[in-house]
């Protein structure tokens, strides 16, 4: 739901204590740094456009990494505009690489971190080189997975890697993602060790592990019926496969919140409303891309808000209509 998207736990009082006042603070902090730009939008605008933008989950774009993965929420509208401005790679079929899909991340959160967009890839391409190229769909999945459970993903593998030398699980709980630092993750090589047993281990001994990891764990976590669903279809599971088989996994998208059903995942009708206004528009009047999208640019630039002020700089009216998202990605 949308309460526990913006929180940790279902409970109320740390919602309101947490996330709440993680964006209160995010805003006036922004508010003071540009006060003398935003106080001509008048302070309630000013707030009203920013908690807007936040409903909206138009508010994580071009913000840093820090904040994108501050809240499940930021998280979640993460994932969402992602697959928005992207969603056109998928419908043309374009299979793309592990550094591709990184210069894409980046493009949307400049300090995005190479490491999980590799932890992403690994999950798709298991025991095929990180060079293999990726289909967009299969892609996404994986990295909704990684991004919005990372720090519990990273304890499973701990787990994972205990069961696999025969010792005794270790849960030790990362740092929750309300964190504003980064959580410390295990080096991808050391990933790709374990995948070299390729038996794994016994699933229904893992299967026990997370159950408890689940009972101490008070961030964001996969729903356990998902977990124990797919690992009683096997004996033995290696780490990826376990990983692969919830990233496909339906109810996944459904906690989540950020992505339509896969019948839908390459279907925008609004967007694709959008786009067809804008080639038609640009079939029309071929004539004034010069003159007449300068003049159209300066309009949009005249009428600044805060929101897009305060989201630095470059966009334009992603936030509004979306067809610059539709229009960048069908140019990648």
């Amino acid at each position: 739901t949308k309460m526990n998207r913006f929180n940790c736990t279902s409970d109320v009082h740390e919602y309101l204590g947490i996330a709440v006042l993680f964006y209160l603070s995010d805003a006036v902090t922004h508010l003071l740094e540009h006060k003398e730009e935003y106080t001509q939008f008048g302070v309630i605008r000013y707030f009203a456009e920013y908690f807007s933008s936040v409903k909206n989950s138009n508010h994580v774009l071009f913000r840093e990494h820090n904040y994108v993965r501050a809240t499940p929420h930021n998280r979640a509208s993460f994932i969402r505009v992602f697959w928005r401005c992207y969603r056109q790679i998928g419908k043309n079929g374009d299979l793309l690489s592990m550094v591709e899909y990184r210069s894409l991340l980046q493009l949307l959160c400049p300090d995005f971190p190479a490491e999980m967009v590799q932890s992403a890839a690994r999950i798709v391409l298991m025991d095929d080189t990180i060079d293999c190229v990726m289909s967009f769909s299969d892609f996404l999945y994986a990295f909704q997975l990684q991004f919005y459970y990372h720090e519990f993903l990273d304890n499973v593998l701990v787990i994972y890697k205990d069961l696999l030398a025969g010792k005794g699980p270790d849960i030790v709980i990362v740092p929750t993602s309300m964190s504003t630092k980064h959580p410390p993750s295990v080096p991808t090589e050391e990933r790709n060790r374990e995948e070299q047993h390729q038996d794994g281990v016994e699933a229904s001994t893992l299967a026990q592990c997370i159950d408890a990891l689940c009972d101490m764990f008070k961030c964001s976590h996969p729903p356990r019926s998902c977990m124990r669903d797919t690992l009683k279809q096997t004996d033995k599971v290696s780490y990826y496969n376990f990983l692969m088989s919830l990233a496909k996994h339906e109810r996944i998208h459904q906690t989540i919140g950020a992505l339509p059903s896969k019948t839908e995942l390459l279907i925008d009708p609004e967007l694709d409303q959008e786009l067809e206004k804008l080639i038609a528009k640009i079939s029309v009047s071929p004539s004034s891309n010069s003159s007449g999208s300068a003049v159209g640019l300066k309009e949009v630039q005249r009428k600044a808000s805060p929101r897009r002020n305060f989201h630095n700089r470059r966009k334009m009216d992603v936030e509004s209509d979306g067809s610059t998202e539709e229009t960048d990605s069908s140019e990648n």
